[in-house]
């Protein structure tokens, strides 16, 4: 089973691009982040036409969160995260796919920081880890795939000079992404690539992208119960480098369960 996490920054707007890639890759699970759009311009029509169903929470011009599987129709758990229900940025999606709990969040991006965006941050990514401890341990197999909006360490950016005041690379973010590390879930991008840069993010600025200066911030968590199943991951980088692309690339994960390969590609392009 391939299970993806993808940044689509503005679904309408990079629907096209969308649609190829789960053409060309055929995740069974996709989670997307950053929608950009209300609940009813969702393009659930076009999505079914595709080949997935999809559940989805979201919000004109800013956030939004889906998951679509592959020949199923997703079944939500919860549209917000516990003790942000009635946070009005769409934010946080679980849903029962396939057997396993997935969790799609797009973490707050906290900038300019110090300050209340930075504050924001700090209080959902400290709900966001109390949540995650009811879920470690839980005998379903449950995965946390989104934009954590966080550098874990140095070595998942390209360079931190220009980046040191950033909300993404501060010590409080990045405390809080190793406490969920400690409660016992599994980084499957660093599991597989333990001694290897991956980016899943270039900004538009200063050549970034070409010159693959790039942050990994794009994070697929797998508790106990999944995490022996894994088997593969990797970054499709090829769609970042589609016509106005979004800034980040697809991340995605393959799992072996109950003795069924996916039938996609494992290859890292």
């Amino acid at each position: 089973m391939k299970i993806a996490t993808f940044n689509i920054n503005g679904i309408r707007s990079r629907l096209s691009g969308l649609l190829e890639w789960l053409e060309r890759e055929s995740p069974d699970i996709a989670c997307l982040q950053e929608l950009k759009a209300p609940n009813d311009r969702f393009p659930a029509a076009e999505l079914e036409k595709a080949g997935y169903g999809a559940v989805w929470q979201g919000q004109a011009s800013w956030n939004g969160v889906a998951i679509l599987g592959k020949g199923v129709e997703p079944v939500v758990a919860r549209r917000a995260l516990p003790g942000f229900e009635d946070d009005t940025h769409a934010r946080y999606l679980e849903a029962a796919v396939n057997g396993l709990l997935v969790a799609c969040l797009y973490l707050p991006n906290g900038n300019p920081q110090p300050g209340p965006k930075f504050d924001y941050k700090l209080a959902w990514f400290d709900c966001f880890v109390a949540h995650a401890k009811t879920l470690i341990d839980s005998e379903h197999p449950v995965v946390l795939a989104g934009d954590y909006n966080v550098v874990p360490t140095d070595e998942d950016i390209y360079n931190t000079r220009s980046w040191l005041k950033d909300a993404l690379l501060q010590p409080e973010s990045r405390e809080r992404y190793a406490a969920l590390i400690e409660q016992g879930w599994t980084d499957a991008i660093r599991e597989i690539y333990a001694d290897e840069r991956v980016y899943t993010f270039w900004d538009y600025f200063r050549h970034h992208w070409q010159t693959n200066s790039g942050l990994r911030i794009d994070h697929l968590l797998l508790n106990r119960a999944l995490a022996p199943k894994l088997r593969d991951a990797g970054v499709d980088t090829w769609v970042r480098d589609l016509p106005q692309a979004s800034d980040h690339a697809p991340t995605w994960i393959e799992l072996e369960l109950q003795g069924r390969r996916s039938a996609t590609s494992k290859t890292k392009h």
